[in-house]
């Protein structure tokens, strides 16, 4: 009778430890740690340097609304030690892990391993954007071993290949820029919230007729006012896929009055998140309070 018992308890204990160990392992499979199921942010790396329109001030503006109210990781690299400092970008190691990259550059002269980032992003096929001046974001000496880098503007974004180059110019400083939304595009999510008309302190920059690339997709076009020269209308921001299959968003905005418009900050950040592959905010989360002044050419 002894025996019988001592099976049955030893049969009851071992019944016991298979279902608390089919349990553990079922809850093991339905509860995986909280760290793999935590996605990592995307990071978005701005990279500016532009002598005139104070692009390190507004920059970092916008990228800590991105991750303040947007759920992005954001990282602003400027030329150091000022913005008139065209050889030396500290930190562009950063666009190797960057899932879109953000460019306000104008006529840097930077050395062979920091040119070695920007060309790898550029390989890589992730997204690309980039404002106004970045058009002429290099300017190295005819002759120099990076001479071609001064077409960065045309391999990154289907702009001019440098200033001059193809006839882009602008129409003078004393001249600002009427803005519309191009009818066949206005649906398209970049344009989300952004006024049909709008008038924009930028100059007008002349990108026709060969820039941007047929298979662009113009979204804005601008009408110089007050125009030091004939003027023609010029698209303002298109999009593109470039050589490397990435997904491009270009402004040929970029005044630190235009950034204080809020249709140009929601076409800011519509712009980061469709580049990213993210749907453009449903909720607006409200104007960015930018209120940098243009600094001009100064040295």
């Amino acid at each position: 009778m002894k025996r019988i018992l001592r099976r049955i308890v030893v049969s009851h204990r071992l019944t016991g430890l298979i279902v608390c160990l089919g349990m553990a392992a079922l809850f093991a499979f339905e509860s995986p740690q909280p760290a793999a199921l935590l996605k990592e942010k995307p990071l978005v790396v701005f990279v500016a340097g532009d002598h005139e329109y104070s692009g390190e001030q507004t920059l970092p503006l916008i990228a800590a609304e991105l991750a303040k109210n947007y759920g992005l990781r954001t990282k602003v690299l400027k030329s150091y030690p000022d913005q008139n400092a065209e050889k030396d970008i500290p930190g562009l190691e950063a666009l190797k892990e960057a899932d879109l990259a953000i460019f306000f550059l104008r006529w840097r002269q930077l050395p062979p391993e920091q040119l070695q980032y920007i060309d790898e992003y550029l390989n890589s096929g992730k997204p690309v954007m980039g404002f106004r001046t970045s058009t002429h974001a290099f300017n190295f000496p005819k002759g120099h071993p990076s001479e071609a880098w001064n077409a960065f503007g045309e391999r990154a974004f289907g702009s001019p290949p440098g200033w001059g180059k193809a006839g882009h110019t602008h129409y003078g400083h004393n001249s600002t820029t009427d803005v519309t939304v191009i009818a066949e595009a206005a649906k398209h999510p970049i344009l989300t919230g952004v006024p049909a008309s709008f008038h924009a302190a930028s100059w007008l920059y002349r990108v026709r007729p060969d820039y941007p690339p047929q298979d662009a997709v113009p979204l804005l076009l601008g009408k110089s006012v007050n125009p030091d020269k004939a003027a023609i209308d010029n698209p303002v921001a298109w999009t593109w896929k470039n050589k490397a299959n990435a997904k491009v968003f270009f402004t040929t905005l970029g005044h630190p009055e235009d950034f204080r418009q809020e249709g140009v900050q929601r076409l800011t950040v519509n712009a980061v998140h469709w580049l990213l592959g993210k749907p453009v905010p449903k909720k607006w989360k409200g104007k960015i309070d930018i209120n940098v002044p243009y600094r001009g050419i100064v040295k």
